[in-house]
């Protein structure tokens, strides 16, 4: 795997657009790579730049992998753009993968193309995820929602204000709604001020907070409108955080989790206050286990180990 390219003007560890995507970097440097495979970030792309990305790669005699993480794009309101974009993507891969049965049966009947199915590798390293504390039934009962920077499809606060209601029916239990202080977060926090839920807004959390975080949780609220699969979902089924997804996506296909029904523009709201007076009474607990996470990683690799020689041609135990 090539190490990122640098960007003149970018920052060191900003995300900036992958130069792999340029037509004229592909060209330049065609003898240092095999294939290419896409994952994320090329929503700033036009189908027309993606169409010659895939033309710039096939001149090269270079396969083009791509796996379907998203089916709608969390980022983009209108589906429309990534739509498109997978327009374009999906037909000219050489091999498809995917997450789930799921949303491989959509690439299937939206496209007419066999994707594999690669789960996700588990987000929190075995070694933290054995560290994570088994909270007893008798602790309190905190549920999280966090609003992030309120990218396009989420919807903390209609989401927070009925979790807050149902929270302040369930004796020991309490609601921690963050967001970030950004602009996004800002917003997000202002919405749920006018909803009369409290919020806190702080900075990003690193990896460590993060998982720090999702482990003091009982329950981990998805707030999203649209989606299709989740890493943050991951996350948690490796550290033994419960998990309540909306059923817009197949989050249920990635990891054990709590289901409550959501339409694109309105959040089931007695489905929603089931969905956690479940959750509270019954205390459900899904922890991955580190082991089985660390050995599934090594069948992920070899899984797309697999695909790699499958495209390009190159046998097992050949040269690379």
């Amino acid at each position: 795997m090539l190490p990122d390219p640098p960007v003149p003007g970018a920052a060191a560890g900003e995300w900036w657009p992958h130069r792999s995507l340029e037509p004229a970097w592909l060209h330049a440097h065609h003898d240092r790579f095999d294939l290419l495979h896409l994952h994320f970030g090329y929503e700033h792309r036009s189908t027309s730049e993606l169409r010659a990305t895939v033309e710039a790669v096939r001149a090269q005699g270079k396969p083009l992998v791509l796996t379907v993480h998203d089916l709608r794009n969390p980022h983009q309101a209108d589906p429309g753009p990534h739509r498109a974009a997978l327009d374009v993507l999906v037909p000219a891969a050489d091999a498809v993968i995917t997450l789930t049965p799921g949303a491989a049966a959509r690439i299937a009947g939206e496209w007419g193309r066999r994707a594999k199915v690669v789960p996700h590798p588990h987000v929190v390293e075995p070694a933290r995820a054995r560290l994570a504390s088994r909270r007893g039934a008798d602790d309190s009962f905190v549920v999280g929602v966090h609003a992030k920077s309120m990218r396009a499809n989420c919807d903390a606060a209609a989401v927070a204000e009925q979790l807050a209601r149902t929270v302040a029916t369930l004796p020991g239990a309490r609601l921690l709604v963050h967001a970030h202080d950004d602009d996004g977060g800002r917003r997000a926090a202002g919405e749920l001020a006018r909803r009369g839920v409290p919020v806190t807004l702080r900075p990003r959390f690193s990896d460590a907070e993060l998982f720090d975080y999702l482990e003091s949780l009982d329950v981990s609220v998805l707030p999203h409108r649209f989606g299709t699969h989740s890493g943050w979902l991951e996350a948690c089924y490796d550290l033994g955080t419960t998990v309540l997804a909306p059923d817009c996506g197949f989050f249920d296909e990635q990891a054990p989790c709590l289901l409550y029904h959501r339409t694109e523009t309105e959040v089931d709201r007695r489905s929603l206050d089931r969905t956690l007076r479940h959750a509270y009474e019954r205390r459900p607990r899904w922890h991955a286990d580190p082991r089985r996470r660390a050995a599934e990683r090594d069948v992920i690799v070899a899984a797309h180990l697999a695909v790699y020689r499958a495209v390009t041609g190159v046998a097992a135990g050949g040269p690379r």
